[in-house]
C-alpha cells in the first residue's frame, strides 16, 4: 500500500504473525477525522485476521509519535453535530483497541499530545524512547481531555490523570509516565525500544491466540459502558469547540506554528 506523505496514511503490514499498524501525518502525525476511521478500521480488520497473533501500533516520522487532534479541522468545525462527527473519530479508535481480541503492543518513539496520549494508553503494553514526553493540551485550548479521559484514567489513574489534565501546559517527561503506568517500559534509544518490541511482539505470536484474547477481556474489565460513555464525551467536546475562546485559541496556535 502507497504511503501518501502529503496527506497522511494508515498502513497495516503482517510478518509471522504480527500486524504493525503505522499512521503518518506531516503535521507532527496529527490526526484528521479520515486517518481516525482508517486507525480504527485497520485495528477491527487486525483484530478478526486469523493469521495475527499480536499487534503493533506505531507512527512514522522520528519526532512526535502523536500531535492529537488537527488543528486545521478543528478550526473548520461550524456546528456541534460535526464536532461531535470529529471527536467520535477517537472513540471509534479506543473502542476498536479495547475491543481488538488481540494484544496491542505500542511503540512510542516521541512526544505524545491530547489525543495521543489517549493512544498510548489505549494500547495494552507501551513500550517508549526517552523523550516521548506527555501533555494533555485539551483545556489550554478551551475543552478539555474528555474522549480520551476514561483511557488515560484508567491507565494511570484519577490522581495522575487530574494532573495533567488541570496543568495542561505543562510537558511530563517519559520517566513520569513509566512510573505512573502509562508506559510499560522506557528505554535510553530507539534501538534499544525497537529490541524490546521484537522481543515482546515475537514472544506474543509463539504464545496461545485464545489465553492472549482472555487476558485481554481481563485487562479491560469494566468498561463495557465505553460505547455509550465516549459517545456523551464526543458530545461534550464537539459543543465546547464551537466556543469563541476555543476558536481564538487555535488560531493562535496555527499562527505561532506558521511564524
Amino acid at each position: 500500500m502507497a504511503k501518501d506523505l502529503v496527506n497522511g496514511y494508515v498502513t497495516p503490514e503482517t510478518h509471522n504473525g504480527i500486524t504493525t499498524i503505522e499512521f503518518f501525518h506531516p503535521q507532527s502525525n496529527s490526526l484528521p477525522r479520515r486517518l481516525l476511521s482508517d486507525l480504527a478500521h485497520e485495528i477491527h480488520t487486525a483484530g478478526l485476521d486469523k493469521e495475527t497473533k499480536v499487534i503493533v501500533l506505531r507512527s512514522g516520522g522520528e519526532k512526535t509519535f502523536c500531535s492529537g487532534a488537527s488543528f486545521d479541522e478543528l478550526a473548520k468545525i461550524e456546528t456541534k453535530e460535526k464536532g461531535y462527527d470529529f471527536f467520535s473519530g477517537f472513540a471509534g479508535v479506543i473502542n476498536a483497541m479495547r475491543k481488538c481480541p488481540k494484544l496491542i503492543i505500542g511503540r512510542i518513539h516521541g512526544k505524545c499530545v491530547g489525543g495521543g496520549v489517549g493512544l498510548a494508553a489505549s494500547v495494552d503494553y507501551a513500550i517508549s524512547v526517552e523523550g516521548a514526553d506527555i501533555k494533555l493540551s485539551e483545556l489550554s485550548i478551551g475543552i478539555g481531555p474528555f474522549v480520551v479521559g476514561p483511557a488515560v484514567q484508567r491507565k494511570i489513574g484519577l490522581s495522575a490523570f487530574s494532573q495533567i489534565a488541570v496543568d495542561a501546559t505543562m510537558w511530563r517527561n517519559a520517566d513520569w509516565a513509566r512510573r505512573k503506568g502509562l508506559y510499560a517500559e522506557c528505554h535510553p534509544s530507539v534501538e534499544s525500544m525497537d529490541e524490546s518490541i521484537h522481543r515482546l511482539s515475537n514472544t506474543l505470536a509463539h504464545s496461545s491466540p485464545e489465553a492472549m484474547s482472555e487476558l485481554k477481556k481481563t485487562l479491560w474489565l469494566g468498561t463495557e459502558d465505553w460505547d455509550s460513555l465516549l459517545t456523551h464525551r464526543a458530545e461534550v467536546s464537539g459543543r465546547l469547540v464551537l466556543s469563541n475562546f476555543t476558536k481564538e485559541a487555535i488560531a493562535k496556535f496555527k499562527a505561532k506554528a506558521t511564524t
